[in-house]
Parts: C-alpha cells; sequence; structure tokens
C-alpha cells in the first residue's frame, strides 16, 4: 500500500498498475482540482467538463497495465486530457482547437474559479481590489485563443514546463513556448492597469 505523501506520482502509478488501488486514490486526490480546471476552462462547460473530466479518469484506469514512466505523471495525465478534449470537439463537429493567431475565437460562458479571500485584517478597499484583479485576469484568460489558454492553464494549474507542455499537446518545445509566450504578453497586457 503505497500512500505515503513524499512518493512520487510517478511511484504511485507504477503501484496502481501493480494493483494498489489506494494508490490511485492518492493520484485522483493530487490532481482531481488541475485536471478538472483545465478541463473546464477549455470547454467552459461544467456539464461538459465533469463528463470529460470522468473520461479521462475512466481511460486512466483502462490504461494503467500498459503504464511506462516515460514522463512526469502530470504530462501523462494532460496529455489524456488534451487527447480527450479533442475528441470531444470533434464529436461536436467544431475545429479540435483554434488557431493561437486567431483572435477572432468566439467563447461562451466562464470559467470559475475560488474568489480570493482577504484575510480579516485586510482593509475593504484592497478585498475589492483584489476582487476586481481576479475578475480581469478571468476575463482576460477567456479571452486567450484555445491553444494559448490551454498552455498557460497547463503551466500555471499544473505545473507544467514547456517541454511537458509540448509533449502533452503532441507540438514541439518552440511552439509551445510560442503559445506561453502570447498568452502571458496577453495577460500582462491586460493587467498593465494594476500595476
Amino acid at each position: 500500500m503505497v500512500t505515503d505523501a513524499a512518493v512520487c506520482d510517478e511511484q504511485l502509478m507504477l503501484a496502481y498498475r501493480d494493483g494498489d488501488a489506494s494508490a490511485f486514490d492518492t493520484l485522483y486526490r493530487r490532481h482531481k482540482g488541475a485536471v478538472y480546471r483545465y478541463l473546464l476552462r477549455q470547454c467552459r462547460d461544467a456539464g461538459v467538463a465533469e463528463e470529460l473530466f470522468q473520461d479521462v479518469w475512466m481511460n486512466l484506469i483502462r490504461a494503467r497495465a500498459s503504464y511506462l514512466v516515460q514522463a512526469k505523471f502530470t504530462t501523462y495525465i494532460y496529455k489524456l486530457a488534451h487527447n480527450r478534449l479533442i475528441d470531444h470537439y470533434r464529436k461536436q463537429g467544431q475545429a479540435a482547437i483554434v488557431s493561437f493567431d486567431d483572435d477572432s475565437a468566439d467563447h461562451d460562458g466562464a470559467p470559475v474559479i475560488a474568489e480570493p479571500v482577504a484575510a480579516p485584517r485586510d482593509e475593504p478597499e484592497r478585498h475589492l481590489d483584489i476582487k476586481q484583479q481576479a475578475a480581469q485576469l478571468l476575463d482576460l484568460l477567456g479571452a486567450l485563443p484555445e491553444l494559448q489558454r490551454e498552455a498557460f492553464v497547463m503551466q500555471y494549474e499544473g505545473g507544467m514546463s514547456v517541454e511537458e507542455i509540448a509533449d502533452a499537446t503532441g507540438v514541439t518545445r518552440e511552439t509551445a513556448k510560442s503559445r506561453l509566450r502570447y498568452a502571458m504578453a496577453k495577460i500582462r497586457q491586460g493587467l498593465a492597469s494594476w500595476h
């Protein structure tokens, strides 16, 4: 039974592959929030995100017997999530993902994240500023083209490196780096008024 907090994800996945169900529970607890938020921010529909989320974990369960450590576990799980999103878009008859240079993409809905909570000693004005900044950041994130948003969310939600993002999305390192750079530039530009 592998459940120690110091055990890396890859070791947990190997233990799960070898029959330790508690290892899966630990992996699920560690990654469920970030994977769900990634899916939600990409498809922007809570019902669809929940369905895709369940499919991703079911795909992981089905593939466990053939799992080999070839990259970080986060790269593996986000690749499963990315591939499930692509399948979803194809079934819906949509283009898989809008080009990262296409700023005219139309998006419905808004991503949901927890609002920052001010400490009791914070002044009400500061709390209002934080809420306004969070709302503006969500708007900026929602306005990013799909590929840029995906790279940004993978790095900031999933803690993934540029190389891991490239592996998970099936693109070159330079393409992933470019998507991330464009996303960061747009977000910095949008938040410039707060400095």
